[in-house]
């Protein structure tokens, strides 16, 4: 299998010459790279000052090119940073590891010892298999991502190992193996090729299929092929037998720790002489192949070598190596055998790729390293991000926290939680981690709150809900009156008056008051009556929305035939002043069918007080206001009739009843 390529991406803006010293860049609003050239300029260009790429994780960057002005006008690239999120294909890499995210955080205080431990590796492969059931999708669809996920993969596998198990020596080797067999696939697929063929034995790939079990510590499946050869070749039968039972007998160490490593190198060192006693008398000489696995079995360096083109890779060679040579290495040795490995496999003169200085601070148990070199070599925070936090649980970072001078874990999920909000959906991901960093967490939720589009009622209300769980009450303010000033801008005064109540913004539920009191003017009914008549406490929000709720409610009596407390309703609306100046009119107009009711309804005291608010709005008192249109002439001329004929029936019922 080739080696993963996680060569740093490289962005570049179309038509610049940086070393004119033509780009300058800002910071937008939505964490975009804004990079100005100048074209077609004849006599020099001004130049803009000296810019850099983004710090973080390598711009894999989307250029939004737009010329404005005509072809002698400046460009104006836009470079969006951690374009990964807005890829489809990784949408189950964000999902899927949120869950597990989340999981972690809430299970950190249940957790204690053991339990504690294979919780913590447990975590690092469910995160594993995410990114492998990634790559997989992308596989069928021919994905670029493939070989970056199984980057992603490979160095995540490397540092469950070394970091969250903490593997010991002789557990460390077959976790190692583990690893290596996990990510070469070729040999499989050799393996395939040759039993599918009428004589494997015979196969050009055998040898070579053999070999690269014996590479993989695969004793068995190398000890299976072989007897394909002793079968089909009976002169070489006793050369396989004795070759088959060093491979049987060749110690490895106990995962359980059943045996001490005392023990275990002791029974390494026999086997070893027994393997050098028979290369040296010759046993194999007249099988090149089998010569060269017992060279192997030896740990030769140079024969293990001469198969380079089956492992591929420099840190199959170190786990060959130290199978044959150093089953029993400790963890803190590994650093060693792994720059020798580098040099012998790759030569010294080779310069290292990404990768290879990812996997060697890894060996080095240089933590601070990984993070930094895997944030400079992958595209987004995602990968630096989850297993800063992982290995943070694991206790492992309170030394590396002075070369940030906070929180290393925090500074990650702050950056990986802000590339999610700048996508439409995936920013709900972004809360949550947001909530896992106690420093500074709360402050850039309520940043990029403020920043998300609302573009319909529907993600408010979720918006909405976020802040009101947080207790976020400038932010649920400022989300109300944004919807509400958009509801009232396309007239929908129902949800324009709801959202104003969520906000308790009195002065723009007095607005949408009279908007409604206007409206009721215009058309003689009202809109949205259900949220009218269920106000409830709420119309106590202001005067005029009380006023609303109050004159809704003198309808209602009206509408039973409750006449008596629909009038008292009326007068205390007109005499408690709580009601706006253009509403006097309709107020003493609802008036008139009360005051022509045969039953009467308005006593004495009742119609002098609708006699002075009728004289208070025609005699200019409020707002100078005058009736010189005809119909509010007439409307004035049929009121004071009314009261008239009602304060005459109201003086004789009323001396009737104290004569009586």
């Amino acid at each position: 299998m080739e080696e993963p390529d996680v060569e740093p991406a490289v962005t570049v803006v179309p038509g610049a010459d940086p070393a004119a010293g033509q780009l300058c860049f800002a910071w937008g609003p939505t964490e975009v790279l804004v990079c100005e050239t100048r074209f077609g300029r004849t006599g020099g260009s001004r130049p803009g000052r000296p810019g850099s790429g983004a710090s973080g994780p390598a711009l894999s960057a989307c250029v939004a090119g737009r010329e404005e002005g005509g072809a002698s006008a400046s460009r104006v690239f836009v470079f969006r940073k951690d374009e990964d999120i807005y890829i489809d294909a990784l949408r189950k890499l964000f999902n899927e590891s949120h869950g597990i995210f989340l999981g972690l955080q809430r299970s950190e205080e249940k957790l204690a010892g053991k339990s504690r431990k294979a919780h913590l590796v447990q975590v690092s492969k469910n995160y594993r298999s995410v990114i492998r059931a990634c790559m997989e999708d992308m596989h069928q669809a021919a994905s670029k991502f493939v070989p970056i996920l199984s980057a992603m993969e490979l160095i995540w596998n490397l540092c469950e190992i070394l970091f969250v198990e903490a593997a010991a020596a002789g557990p460390l080797l077959l976790r190692l193996l583990d690893w290596v067999r996990l990510h070469v696939c070729d040999v499989d697929n050799m393996v395939r090729e040759v039993l599918s063929s009428e004589d494997p034995s015979k196969h050009e790939l055998f040898w070579n299929v053999v070999d690269a079990f014996v590479l993989q510590g695969r004793m068995d499946e190398a000890r299976h092929l072989l007897s394909k050869e002793a079968s089909a070749n009976p002169m070489s039968m006793n050369m396989y037998r004795i070759l088959d039972d060093l491979m049987e007998k060749m110690p490895v160490p106990s995962l359980n720790n059943m045996q001490t490593l005392t023990e275990m190198e002791l029974k390494w060192q026999h086997w070893h002489e027994e393997c050098q006693r028979y290369l040296q008398n010759g046993t194999f000489a007249s099988s090149s192949h089998m010569e060269s696995i017992c060279k192997i079995l030896l740990g030769d360096e140079d024969a293990i070598l001469e198969k380079k083109e089956l492992m591929t890779t420099w840190y199959h060679f170190l786990v060959t190596r130290l199978l044959y040579s150093h089953p029993t290495v400790k963890p803190m040795e590994l650093r060693f055998y792994a720059q020798s490995s580098m040099d012998l496999f790759l030569g010294r003169e080779c310069s290292p790729e990404p990768l290879d200085t990812i996997l060697m601070a890894a060996f080095a148990f240089e933590i601070h390293e990984v993070i930094k070199e895997c944030s400079i070599a992958l595209s987004n925070w995602w990968f630096v991000a989850h297993l800063t936090d992982l290995l943070d649980h694991c206790k492992l970072l309170q030394s590396h926290n002075l070369y940030f001078g906070s929180n290393m874990r925090e500074f990650l999920l702050l950056e990986y939680a802000s590339g999610l909000f700048s996508h439409h959906s995936l920013w709900q991901l972004g809360v949550s981690y947001f909530d896992y960093c106690p420093e500074y967490g709360r402050a850039y939720l309520e940043l990029h709150i403020e920043r998300i589009p609302l573009n319909t009622e529907q993600k408010a209300l979720k918006v909405l809900r976020i802040c009101e769980r947080r207790q976020m009450q400038e932010q649920v303010r400022s989300i109300c009156k944004i919807m509400a000033m958009k509801a009232l801008r396309n007239n929908r005064l129902g949800s324009a008056l709801s959202w104003s109540i969520r906000a308790k913004d009195s002065a723009f539920a007095t607005l949408i008051s009279d908007r409604f009191l206007k409206d009721y003017c215009e058309r003689g009914s009202f809109s949205d009556l259900d949220l009218i008549d269920n106000l409830g406490p709420s119309m106590l929000l202001s005067d005029r929305l009380t006023f609303l709720a109050k004159y809704r409610e003198f309808h209602r009596l009206y509408g039973e035939e409750q006449f008596s407390e629909a009038a008292r309703l009326l007068l205390m609306l007109l005499t408690s002043h709580i009601a706006p100046c253009f509403f006097w009119m309709t107020l003493l107009t609802d008036a008139l069918p009360l005051l022509e009711q045969k039953e009467v309804i308005f006593s004495t005291e009742q119609t002098y007080g609708l006699m002075r608010c009728l004289e208070d709005l025609t005699a200019g008192k409020l707002d100078k206001q005058k009736f010189q249109d005809d119909v509010e002439t007439m409307k004035v001329e049929m009121l004071r009739l009314a009261l008239a004929r009602n304060l005459a029936r109201a003086i004789i019922k009323e001396g009737t009843l104290e004569a009586s």
